[in-house]
């Protein structure tokens, strides 16, 4: 049979932000369409949630809604909208610093995830810029923990994903972080850490490695208040949870992380005491438009500003 070289344009529109799931129906011989969807999906809620997705004419083909006795097409597409379970707002802002026809720069709060993953769908920046901005095309350049606030860059348009995603893959953006951790008298700064630093699927915390480095962070104290030390952190290098680990591993675990040294494992909507840890500038040219960029965020450490209301658990910001 012959297949068309790439999937044909989606017959839905996106829903909050998020795209439909498309799935290609592969070689093989069905009664019909919802008896291999059921049986795709099989277990749990699953063939629940297809019978419901067809029953209401919300799965789709590229002519429009398919019923569940729908011919079974080897090689054709389906669309539809995943049941998605309900998402408490996370109640700090969102604040866009930059907008042209082809970039976006945002400053992310704390536990607000970037794109969508696990339980974390609607409620991600890249869903919430998509919807509020009515940019379905937008998509990020790179990617920012969950816990750690600050700046974010998303190209606007397609056609200039790759051109910045490849800022970050060149090492070619100068970014800076703020942190906060104890203040260590002994320890000589400003300093260089290089290590080599592994994630493990399904394992939370990252972990230093024998090996060749594959990271890589420049450490300054900038000012120190009591036992409480203000760092710039500058990382040659994007492992995950990099600065977490370096900081870690020097003795000095940044304020508020719920897995450097230990997992806490936190509720997903406790927001007290958020991790202190801030993207505060991403500095570049734009590959796009030749411009010179320097973006800096606007927001601020709690437990810098207000150690009693970050050690009591009052949030410092409101939406």
């Amino acid at each position: 049979m012959r297949r068309p070289a790439h999937a044909p344009p989606s017959p839905l529109p996106q829903r909050l932000g998020i795209d439909p799931v498309r799935l290609r129906l592969p070689e093989g011989e069905w009664p019909d369409l919802g008896s291999y969807l059921r049986a795709h999906y099989r277990g749990g809620a699953g063939e629940a949630a297809v019978d419901r997705l067809l029953r209401d004419g919300r799965v789709y083909g590229s002519a429009g809604p398919l019923a569940a006795d729908a011919p079974y097409r080897p090689g054709d597409h389906v669309w539809f909208h995943r049941e998605l379970a309900p998402e408490a707002p996370v109640p700090f802002p969102l604040r866009v610093v930059h907008r042209d026809p082809h970039l976006l720069v945002v400053d992310k709060p704390h536990f607000l995830a970037t794109t969508p993953r696990g339980s974390h769908v609607t409620q991600t920046a890249l869903a919430l810029l998509r919807h509020r901005l009515g940019i379905p095309e937008l998509s990020p350049a790179h990617r920012l923990d969950r816990l750690t606030a600050g700046l974010v860059m998303f190209s606007v348009r397609r056609e200039d994903r790759g051109a910045y995603q490849q800022l970050f893959a060149g090492r070619r953006v100068g970014k800076e972080y703020e942190a906060l951790a104890p203040y260590a008298p002994s320890l000589a700064l400003p300093r260089t850490v290089r290590s080599r630093i592994e994630k493990t699927r399904g394992v939370i915390a990252a972990a230093e490695q024998p090996g060749e480095p594959n990271a890589e962070s420049r450490i300054e104290l900038l000012e120190r208040r009591g036992a409480l030390g203000r760092y710039r952190l500058t990382p040659a290098t994007g492992r995950t949870h990099q600065l977490r680990v370096h900081m870690n591993s020097l003795g000095l675990p940044i304020l508020g992380d719920p897995v450097y040294p230990e997992v806490t494992d936190p509720a997903p909507d406790d927001y007290r005491r958020p991790l202190q840890l801030l993207a505060r500038v991403l500095e570049f040219t734009d590959p796009v438009t030749g411009a010179a960029h320097r973006f800096e965020s606007g927001r601020t450490l709690q437990a810098w500003d207000d150690p009693e209301g970050w050690a009591d658990g009052s949030p410092q910001e409101t939406a």
